[in-house]
Order: C-alpha cells, then sequence, then structure tokens
C-alpha cells in the first residue's frame, strides 16, 4: 500500500553512524528526514526548515553524560519556536533526568540503542503533538482576528468627522437588534458598506449577508432571483434554486438601488416583507423566511411617494430605522483620512512606492465638490497611483485642475465651443434628471448599457 509521507523530522546527534541508520529507517516512514552532528546549526537549521519533530541528543563530545548540552539546545530550540516539539534521547537512562527533560519542556524522551518500532511510536505521537500545537496556534491567530473585528466595530468604514461620528452612533444602538434600516445616501457615499457594518455588529453576524443590486434585475427576473423558482417553470429554469430570500434566511437581506423598483414589484416585495414567506416561480407552497432587512437608495423616495411612484406602505415596512450618510463635501474633515487609505492601498496593489498625498493636494482635494462621493474619490486616486512617478502624490497627478473647474452652464452653452466629452456629460445629466436618477432607464434613452453608463459616471464624477 503506497501511504502519503508527512511530517518533517531532524536528527542532532555526535555519532555519524546512529544518524545513518535512523535516516534509512525513518525516511520510509516520513516525509523528510535531515541529520547533523553539529548542534550550533540548530538555529540555522530551525530558521530555514519547519520541522514537526526534532530528534535531539543530549550528550555531545563536549559533555559525555551529564545531559548538559542537551537542556541547553532544548532550551535554545524552544526559545526560537515555542511550539516546537523536541524529542530527547541519552544512552545513560536516568529517571531523575527524564523528568527534568519532560519538565524543561521535551516532548518524550528515548534511549539508545532503541528499538526501531518504539522509535516510530514515539515519533508519530510527537508529529501528533506537532499539529495540535500548530491547530491551537492558529485558532489562537483567528481568535486575535475576530476579537480586532469586534474592537473595531467599524474597521472598513473611515471618517472621524461629526457626521460620520452620528452615523456609528445610530449603528451602534440599532445593529443589536432586527429593526428593518434604510440608508440614503448620493451615490458613491458607502452605503454597502454600512449596512454591512451593521449586519457585523448584529446577532445575526454569523449567518449570511445576502445583497441584492434591484436596479440591475430586470422585471422579469425579478421573481426568480428573490423568490427562488423550480425546474422548468421557464425556459432556463434547469434546476430548483433558492432566491436570495431563502438564501438570506436567519441573516441579513441586502436591497440596494430599492427606490428603482416599479410599482408592480413594489407591491410582490412589500407582499413578501409582511407575510415572511416567499413561494418559487413554478411552487405552489410557500417558504417560510426569517431575515432581517437593510434596503438603500440614492433616490428620493419621499418625493416619490408624494408623486404616487413609490408605495407609502412600502416605505412604511422598510424604514423603521433611518440612516443618511453624508456626501464627502459635507466631511471634508475625511478626505485626508480617505485619501491615506486609498494611497496605501493602491501602492501595495500595483508595487509602487508612494507614502502619501502632498499638502497643496490634500487642501486641493478639500476644495473639490466630490460630486461622485468616495467612489469618485477612490477611483482618482487609484489613476493617479498608477501613473505618478512621485513617492508623493502631486497635484498635478488627481487631475485636479480640470476637476476642480466649475462646470459650464447647460443652458447657455455653444455647441462649437464644446467637445464630445463635454456634449456626452451634458446628456448624461439630462437623462438622469429626466430619470429621476433611474440608472436602467437612463441607459435605455441614451442606448447604453448599465455598465457602459456607469463607467461614464465614474469617468465623469456624476
Amino acid at each position: 500500500m503506497n501511504e502519503q509521507r508527512i511530517g518533517k523530522i531532524l536528527i542532532v546527534d555526535d555519532n555519524e553512524d546512529l544518524l545513518k541508520a535512523a535516516k534509512i529507517f525513518l525516511k520510509r516512514h516520513f516525509a523528510q528526514v535531515d541529520t547533523e552532528t553539529n548542534p550550533d546549526l540548530l538555529p540555522i537549521l530551525t530558521h530555514n526548515e519547519n520541522y514537526d519533530v526534532i530528534l535531539l541528543d543530549m550528550n555531545f563530545t563536549k559533555d559525555v553524560s551529564s545531559g548538559q548540552e542537551g537542556f541547553y539546545w532544548l532550551d535554545r530550540v524552544l526559545e526560537l519556536d515555542p511550539s516546537a516539539v523536541v524529542v530527547l534521547i541519552t544512552a545513560y537512562g536516568d529517571v531523575n533526568l527524564a523528568v527534568k527533560a519532560i519538565k524543561e519542556g521535551a516532548t518524550d524522551f528515548v534511549l539508545k540503542p532503541w528499538e526501531n518500532e518504539r522509535l516510530l511510536a514515539t515519533l508519530n505521537s510527537a508529529l501528533q503533538l506537532r499539529q495540535k500545537k500548530l491547530e491551537v496556534n492558529l485558532l489562537k491567530d483567528q481568535k486575535q482576528t475576530l476579537q480586532q473585528d469586534i474592537d473595531n466595530k467599524f474597521k472598513d468604514i473611515i471618517g472621524q468627522s461629526p457626521a460620520m461620528q452620528k452615523v456609528f452612533e445610530t449603528i451602534e444602538r440599532v445593529a443589536g437588534t432586527d429593526a428593518n434600516v434604510l440608508i440614503l445616501g448620493e451615490n458613491g457615499t458607502g452605503k454597502e458598506l454600512i449596512a454591512r457594518a451593521i449586519h457585523r455588529n448584529s446577532r445575526r453576524s454569523r449567518e449570511a449577508f445576502v445583497g441584492v443590486d434591484l436596479g440591475s434585475i430586470t422585471n422579469t427576473l425579478f421573481e426568480s432571483e428573490l423568490f427562488g423558482h423550480k425546474k422548468g417553470s421557464f425556459t432556463d429554469a434547469k434546476e430548483d434554486r433558492a432566491g436570495r430570500f431563502e438564501q438570506a434566511h436567519k441573516g441579513t437581506l441586502f436591497l440596494d438601488e430599492i427606490g428603482n423598483l416599479p410599482l408592480p414589484l413594489q407591491a410582490k416585495l412589500l407582499a413578501a416583507l409582511q407575510n415572511r414567506q416567499v413561494t418559487r416561480v413554478g411552487a405552489n407552497r410557500p417558504v417560510d423566511v426569517n431575515i432581517r432587512l437593510i434596503s438603500a437608495t440614492n433616490m428620493p423616495v419621499y418625493n416619490m411617494v408624494y408623486d404616487n411612484t413609490f408605495r407609502q406602505d412600502l416605505l412604511y415596512r422598510i424604514n423603521t430605522i433611518e440612516i443618511t450618510l453624508p456626501p464627502l463635501r459635507e466631511r471634508v474633515e475625511d478626505i485626508p483620512l480617505l485619501a491615506d487609505h486609498f494611497i496605501s492601498y493602491y501602492s501595495k496593489k500595483y508595487n509602487k512606492d508612494i507614502r502619501k498625498a502632498s499638502e497643496p493636494l490634500i487642501k486641493r482635494m478639500t476644495k473639490y465638490h466630490w460630486p461622485g462621493n468616495i467612489r469618485e474619490l477612490q477611483h482618482s486616486i487609484e489613476r493617479a497611483v498608477i501613473m505618478s512617478n512621485h513617492n508623493v502624490l502631486q497635484p498635478e497627478d488627481l487631475f485636479l485642475q480640470k476637476m476642480g473647474q466649475p462646470e459650464k452652464s447647460e443652458e447657455n452653452v455653444s455647441l462649437e465651443h464644446l467637445n464630445i466629452e463635454d456634449v456626452e456629460r451634458i446628456l448624461i445629466r439630462k437623462a438622469l434628471q429626466k430619470h429621476n436618477g433611474h440608472i436602467t432607464r437612463a441607459a435605455e434613452e441614451l442606448g447604453l448599457t448599465r455598465s457602459s453608463l456607469y463607467r461614464r459616471l465614474e469617468k465623469y464624477g456624476l
């Protein structure tokens, strides 16, 4: 039988014949067996290789019988790697010496000359102990990471401004409840980050966080995406599939761009939220769902209720608690922090040695309007990091001269003085205004896909 060998063994002894014999026997049972006669090389050997078990002689030529050299090197090995597993060997079987070796940190103790099967059993036990030690260390690291996440509740959200402190306070108050939350804010303000922070600090944090971009779901696929479907219920339904509500069962369902839902779909969503049940397309039996709902939109939903384009009863259902995210222009104190964060992130990503933004650049960034908010700042810095040849970003790296110019009036412009980009920017803005910010409808009127329109929005900071 060809069993896969595991374990890296190091044997340190001044008897070369013993080393050769041990290596011939043990290499049939372990993945790697290294030998060394000089214990002075132990620091180098353990630095260059992660040995699972070190089989260490207690007596070298300097000290024939007291075992002091073995104790010295045991201490050194454990100092270099506290999780190391060391088995001491000696030709002088002394019970007191064995007890002392265990107290000093040795895992076990074997006598020379040894029986091969007994040596193998000892090393296998030591290997299992090493694996358990490594598992414990991994668990400790994971626990430390989780604790850091708990201590830093809003680790993904950067901001010290008074406006953001109010947001943090609201999250702390609402996270522990199951109250439905509606997050309002312009595009690029970080609404999904807030939703994830609420989930991460809730009692449902161990369950799923399921996000849905309602603006990207077509009317015909709405029920299939949210409620699921049975195999054969429509042409492409090749197998049973759970919808987003079922996927989020016991966890959090995040409905982004909820303001873009047409009225007929709003009614279907409201029924599912009221009944806490969904029925898969093609099925007859409803399925109970237990979710915590968080919604978000950049649309003026209260005006939409007045205009009868958003159901008032649905608004009441989704906004037990409301959080309004400030645009970046209203939290300029956070711009230097955000800039440092994105510079550090993209410098690592693109292997660039860019340390920070210059003071003139920071000053100009705080004066800029940032219509695209944090998303615009992020993309601008990413481009600047890629293109810059400086260790410190300068104003010209971010093209703030152009971005900071006041917009041309769209009412009294002459087409002969405009370039293609100016015309495209004006058309996109007018389409968005016409459709109250509805991305899908604006894209259809402009003859663009949603992704193409999003790229242009980012390009022009709209």
